[in-house]
């Protein structure tokens, strides 16, 4: 839609309108206006992870969903902010699973962390960015993102983190998760779905990983 502003991740920084907050900067794709939206800082951490490649010893709330979106062949096609109303930004996920299409209204940050892990698209509308879009200084905020890293990290995640290879490249952080990570169960829903779709080429791959997964388990329980 013509209407339609497409946008990315700028980074974090501190707010300085609320104590104990975060600002997430999306920027315009093809323009110099910013937007700041205000997060709390569990989704600032969830947000962060990502951004800084950071590798969690569990999978956090946003990557569980994902998975299971994944395992019951959901895939996130584009995140929509589509309304800024009493300094509130309201978004809207939209799913498919090749057949049909849902839309489902969530918080902008749960709906950016979850558009981080899927690499899904983001927009928001002209009137939006009009109104709440500003050119900010980038000296500024990478000032602020300097001061402010350590306050979403945690020791065990500094632990974890990967300098080396950002989120898009590496191998334990897809758009889709791998089949290798899946539990037997899902691993079995996925097989019979394939097989279903008659997609036998997929459906061998998975049945080669399942029958792995399960011989390793015989082994750990003998």
């Amino acid at each position: 839609m013509e209407d339609r502003v497409s946008l990315h991740v700028m980074g974090l920084s501190y707010s300085q309108l609320q104590s104990g907050a975060y600002a997430l900067i999306l920027a315009e794709d093809y323009g110099p206006r910013r937007i700041p939206v205000i997060i709390g800082a569990a989704e600032a951490q969830s947000i962060a992870i990502i951004l800084e490649g950071i590798r969690t010893p569990r999978p956090l709330t946003h990557d569980l969903f994902v998975s299971f979106a994944h395992a019951f062949g959901v895939k996130l096609k584009e995140v929509f902010i589509y309304r800024f109303e009493d300094g509130i930004f309201s978004a809207e996920l939209s799913f498919s699973d090749g057949t049909r299409s849902v839309q489902i209204d969530a918080r902008t940050s749960d709906a950016i962390a979850l558009a981080l892990r899927t690499h899904t698209p983001v927009y928001t509308t002209k009137a939006i960015i009009e109104k709440t879009g500003f050119i900010i200084d980038e000296e500024e905020l990478r000032r602020d993102q300097d001061g402010g890293e350590e306050s979403w990290q945690n020791d065990d995640d500094k632990e974890g983190r990967d300098d080396s290879a950002s989120y898009a490249e590496r191998d334990d952080y897809h758009a889709e998760p791998r089949p290798e990570n899946f539990t037997i169960e899902e691993l079995e829903r996925t097989l019979a779905a394939l097989i279903d779709n008659e997609e036998y080429e997929e459906a061998a791959r998975i049945s080669e990983i399942l029958n792995r997964k399960k011989g390793n388990n015989t082994n750990t329980e003998t």
